[in-house]
């Protein structure tokens, strides 16, 4: 029974993350925080991240099927991002689950507050000279950077970090809304695959396999559903809702881990 919540979780994910094209990282790995208070913050996050990869797969099939990933730009952002996945994996191990715990609170707290604030401001047109191919120089080494930074949250939290990369694509690159969630969710592919092998490497996955498949089989299900509305359905009021849920649940999280600290 507890299998198919899990599936039913992983529906949802799949579906919210691959609208909004950050893979839906940042709404499980907080729930997994909850639910499993005494697993290592690696097995949490090596779950997640698995989780993330199987979404973003199914999700970038659905998004190159409409023609909305810009591969150029897309492949740049993966070379960047896959070392900073890999550091992210190896340092994950190292961080007590207390500490962990209230880092993870207050990254979500301040994703939340950042898409509050991004919501009250309208994009500017998008650029059409966006393609890395045609980018001037310095726009190209930003989103490397900023692909390099995210590969590093990614990993290191479980994630996914394209709540992260959206928006910079947007606001700082001046991606196209639709062509921003495809192309991340390109690039969260690799990154998130790529954290993952560092995962089963190190060991740290051992015990994530039966809770991952269960999570996966939703995920790639919810994938599909979120690459057909994507077009359809405006992102606004659903990424404002998730800020105010992303509150809660980061405060939740960072209250738990206090009360470990301090008994």
């Amino acid at each position: 029974m507890f299998w198919l919540w899990l599936s039913l979780l992983g529906l949802v994910v799949g579906c919210i993350g691959t609208l909004v094209g950050a893979g839906g990282g940042f709404i499980l790995m907080p729930i997994l925080a909850l639910l499993y208070p005494d697993e290592p913050p690696a097995t949490l996050a090596s779950i997640s991240l698995a989780v993330v990869f199987f979404n973003a797969l199914s999700g970038s099939i659905g998004y190159a099927r409409q023609k909305l990933i810009d591969y150029r730009p897309g492949l740049l952002f993966l070379a960047a991002g896959i070392p900073g996945a890999i550091i992210g994996a190896l340092i994950t191990s190292h961080i007590p689950r207390a500490t962990f715990d209230i880092i993870l609170g207050i990254t979500l707290v301040l994703i939340a507050l950042a898409i509050l604030a991004l919501g009250t401001i309208r994009p500017r047109n998008a650029d059409p000279a966006h393609a890395t191919s045609a980018a001037p120089p310095k726009r190209r080494a930003l989103g490397a950077a900023i692909s390099f930074f995210v590969g590093i949250v990614s990993s290191l939290l479980g994630i996914g970090g394209g709540i992260i990369h959206v928006p910079a694509m947007v606001y700082l690159l001046k991606f196209p809304v639709h062509i921003a969630a495809a192309t991340s969710h390109f690039v969260l592919a690799g990154t998130s695959l790529a954290g993952t092998i560092a995962h089963l490497t190190s060991g740290e996955y051992t015990h994530g396999f039966r809770r991952t498949a269960a999570l996966a089989l939703g995920a790639v299900i919810g994938a599909q559903i979120g690459t057909r509305l994507a077009n359809r359905t405006p992102p606004t009021w659903i990424m404002r809702g998730l800020a105010v849920a992303l509150i809660l649940v980061g405060l939740r999280v960072i209250t738990v881990a206090a009360s470990k600290t301090n008994p």
